[in-house]
């Protein structure tokens, strides 16, 4: 997807490899600078490229985890994986 043209388009989620191979806090970091490259290479692309619209799309993305894991079928964990953490962050960055 290109930069958004119309009033209707959105964005899309970051694009990063790996995420379901995030075991640890350097896999994370990997993530996270992934995402950083792909907001600065594609700038337009995203969801949500401002500060207080990404945070406010990870709130949301925490809030509707445990229904997102329901929705795949897998019981949601007590406790947080480095992986969950990846998919909440990539996930807020194109949270509409």
């Amino acid at each position: 997807m290109g930069h958004m043209t119309g009033p209707y388009d959105t964005g899309r989620f970051a694009q990063v490899d790996n995420l379901d191979q995030v075991n640890s806090h350097t896999d994370l970091a990997h993530i996270v600078q992934q995402m950083l490259s792909d907001l600065l290479a594609r700038p337009g692309a995203w969801e949500n490229t401002t500060l207080d619209r990404f945070l406010d799309a990870l709130a949301a993305s925490l809030e509707g985890l445990p229904g997102r894991y329901a929705n795949r079928g897998e019981q949601f964990p007590g406790a947080p994986t480095w992986k969950t953490l990846a998919e909440v962050l990539v996930t807020a960055s194109g949270y509409e």
